[in-house]
């Protein structure tokens, strides 16, 4: 099991469950919602994500798609959206030990900032995976 919370501690959650869609996302939303050049995500069934203290706070980054963060400290820690209402995306940084789920890939590479260097590490998708 993995757990997890925001900076502050108010808002905790536990995952059940091997995470997947392990990625170091660039895309321009999630740079702005967050302030840093890119988000480390993961994937997880909506049914292994259980909240176990505190409440965040809701924003909808889009029509489609929401963001929950820590209404304290501001810390994002989930995303989701209805084209994939079955799966949840948890920031890997706010993991209690963030070491354990290591991005498997670089998606969105089309909107990375010309400064961050991702040396061909991993994987690239110029969008999403499934969009190439």
């Amino acid at each position: 099991m993995l757990t997890g919370g925001c900076y502050c501690g108010a808002v905790r959650y536990e995952v059940r469950g091997k995470p997947v869609h392990l990625t170091n996302c660039h895309c321009s939303i999630c740079r702005r919602t967050t302030g840093a050049p890119y988000v480390t995500w993961f994937s997880v069934p909506l049914a292994d994500f259980r909240l176990v203290q505190g409440t965040p706070t809701t924003f909808h980054s889009t029509q489609r798609a929401l963001r929950r963060f820590c209404g304290q400290c501001g810390t994002q820690l989930i995303f989701q959206h209805e084209d994939d209402a079955l799966y949840i995306d948890v920031t890997t940084g706010s993991l209690d030990d963030p070491e354990s789920c290591p991005p498997q890939d670089d998606t969105y590479l089309g909107d990375k900032l010309g400064w961050v260097s991702t040396a061909g590490q991993l994987p690239a998708y110029v969008r999403s995976r499934s969009a190439g």
